[in-house]
């Protein structure tokens, strides 16, 4: 068997991955990314907030980033259930807090494009398009695939989804919790401007979300009861139009369907360990969220610039970037952040579904506090953007009073 050997090996050529890899490669190591080019296409977006952002600026892919986006100034928060307590709509707005967006918004395949066009002219990276077959090694630090070569890596990370196969390899285990949800996934084109806000309407079944694209377009993340979710997306294109436009209260005036469909089922999974050996877990084979608050891709960024920070540390010291001692700092530094965020979304989604009445009031009530007190607002939004920065110091700071 032919074994080549990098300091780093990524799976995964998905977002996650493919940042991985040029994040590692601008840290100064030899990487090889293994997986083929993802080509899914089911409507989805990423609702990128600033954090991410910045991590991906330090990457070089800034400009086609910003051309291929839409910024999110506002967030509006509109209560549309059958509720008594119903309060007034909440709207977020990032100039309350001194920034210009929270973030941005882009699709998926568009991302997953742009971010695999940087990895393919970065010299440095050795992209293997196969699918991982085999973790081998007393450390785990070799992966086979399925030509009969293989990689070796002082680091590896599975980003390699949430059925990551490299995860299951090395007996790491993935607690599943699934909610009685589907989310309806697409893109839409409208009569009437955005303005750059999203609007989340909260309904009896779960968040109806629109969010702003490039033009008179924006994606929509409708979640429903699963027999309501698969008639929706089995409906003719001005019929789906129609029941959008009703839902969404004419806010965008006329609609139009102007992309692909997907049902995406509504799970939470978590994983107690991220590493084993050398092998290191990050996206959504570490963790995955429903597509709730903008958190699970910006989780997965968030993963890779910590990771990256500590390993460059490492490296500049002299030190083993693969060892058990980093990649258990790495493991408490995104468990306690994950756990928070996770929490917040369950909570969130638990409520509205529960329809019991001390719930229902709770929720009413802390929405109708935000839509007052500016300062409770203005804390709220900048936990939502993450505790810190993803680059410089921040990270590689907590990490050692972890």
């Amino acid at each position: 068997m032919t074994e080549k050997h990098f300091d780093a090996v990524v799976v995964g050529a998905g977002a996650v991955g493919l940042a991985a890899a040029l994040a590692f490669s601008r840290a100064g190591l030899s990487t090889a990314l293994v997986g083929p080019p993802g080509e899914r296409r089911d409507g989805r977006t990423a609702a990128l907030l600033e954090t991410s952002l910045a991590f991906l600026r330090s990457l070089g892919v800034e400009e086609a980033l910003e051309a291929a986006s839409q910024p999110l100034r506002v967030l509006r928060l509109v209560d549309d259930t059958a509720s008594l307590f119903r309060p007034p709509p909440v709207e977020f707005r990032a100039e309350e807090i001194g920034l210009s967006a929270f973030g941005r918004n882009i699709g998926n395949a568009a991302l997953v494009e742009l971010l695999g066009k940087a990895v393919e002219r970065d010299g440095r990276i050795a992209w293997v398009p196969e699918f991982a077959s085999g973790l081998e090694g007393p450390e785990l630090g070799t992966v086979t695939l399925a030509s009969g070569s293989a990689v070796a890596g002082r680091i590896v990370v599975a980003a390699d989804g949430r059925k990551s196969h490299l995860r299951d390899l090395a007996g790491l285990e993935a607690r599943e919790t699934r909610y009685p949800q589907v989310a309806l996934t697409t893109i839409l084109r409208h009569e009437r401007d955005h303005h750059d806000v999203s609007t989340e309407f909260h309904t009896d079944s779960g968040p109806f979300t629109l969010v702003p694209l490039r033009g008179r377009r924006s994606s929509l993340v409708w979640v429903n009861r699963p027999p309501v979710a698969d008639r929706l997306v089995k409906l003719p294109d001005a019929e789906l139009a129609a029941a959008i436009e009703a839902r969404s209260h004419r806010i965008l005036g006329r609609i139009e369907i102007d992309g692909p469909r997907g049902l995406v089922p509504l799970s939470t999974l978590r994983v107690g360990e991220l590493h084993r050996g050398r092998l290191v877990l990050a996206g959504e084979a570490a963790h995955a969220v429903p597509p709730i608050g903008a958190q699970g891709l910006n989780l997965g960024f968030a993963d890779i610039a910590a990771l990256t920070e500590l390993v460059a540390a490492a490296r500049a010291a002299g030190e083993d970037i693969g060892s058990p001692a980093l990649l258990a700092r790495y493991q408490r530094m995104r468990l306690r952040d994950v756990e928070i965020r996770s929490t917040a979304i369950d909570g969130l989604n638990r409520a509205i579904l529960s329809g019991l009445l001390p719930l229902d009031m709770a929720r009413g009530f802390g929405l109708g506090l935000l839509a007052r007190m500016g300062p409770l607002r203005r804390m709220v939004m900048r936990a939502g953007l993450g505790g810190g920065k993803l680059t410089g110091t921040g990270s590689a700071a907590e990490s050692r009073s972890a």
